[in-house]
């Protein structure tokens, strides 16, 4: 048995807390783990609760770590997963917080998708394929991806990407108007119908209201 003789907490904004045992520093706890299970100075400590806590503060430390890369904003499974593994965690450890995660809600991939689509929609438009691509890149599963991203509609997506850029060629000539924009659109994935309807609607438009001026 060996005796808590001191708890003490990490100085600036670490949540851990250094725990001494028979007045030697044994090794760091989460928080958490001390409040849960209750430690307190001049508590006995057999060597199979001594391991215990060792296993659960890692367990708590890969959760720890997993809510704050949530924070930032939804993820995939395999995001989380890689991210996870490139911190040195365990297999171990990695699936039961991923399980615990899931089983929370916090980690849904058909929710990630979703958000990762309306994200795109709102404020970068890009194609139906490009979108599909980066869900792959994501770890999203194939049935996710198509059932999510069958509402895109590359026609408008187009129109909403080019339209703020078409309106700083302004002194563009047509042949220079084209080129930009069909680049542009290149890049977000849309196909060689879709940019060509696009840009000659968008020219229309800017020679339209040059009539009407």
């Amino acid at each position: 048995m060996k005796i808590i003789t001191g708890l003490s907490g990490s100085q600036g904004h670490s949540k851990s807390i250094s725990l001494f045992l028979d007045d030697k520093f044994a090794f760091k706890l989460e928080a958490e783990i001390v409040l849960k299970e209750g430690l307190q100075v001049g508590q006995e400590l057999s060597l199979e609760q001594i391991e215990a806590l060792k296993k659960n503060n890692q367990y708590q430390k890969c959760r720890d770590t997993a809510l704050k890369y949530l924070d930032y904003r939804p993820r995939s499974e395999y995001e989380m997963n890689q991210r996870l593994i490139k911190r040195g965690f365990t297999d171990n450890d990695i699936k039961a917080v991923l399980d615990s995660l899931k089983k929370q809600g916090f980690l849904d991939d058909s929710s990630f998708a979703r958000f990762w689509k309306d994200n795109r929609q709102s404020f970068n438009p890009r194609s139906r394929r490009l979108t599909e691509i980066e869900l792959r890149q994501k770890g999203v599963s194939r049935e996710i991806i198509e059932q999510e991203v069958s509402t895109i509609d590359d026609s408008e997506n187009a129109y909403r990407a080019a339209a703020s850029r078409a309106r700083n060629l302004i002194a563009a000539d047509y042949q220079g108007f084209r080129r930009r924009l069909g680049e542009y659109l290149k890049r977000r994935g849309f196909g060689y119908n879709v940019i060509n309807t696009t840009i000659m609607r968008l020219w229309q438009e800017r020679e339209g209201s040059r009539i009407d001026d």
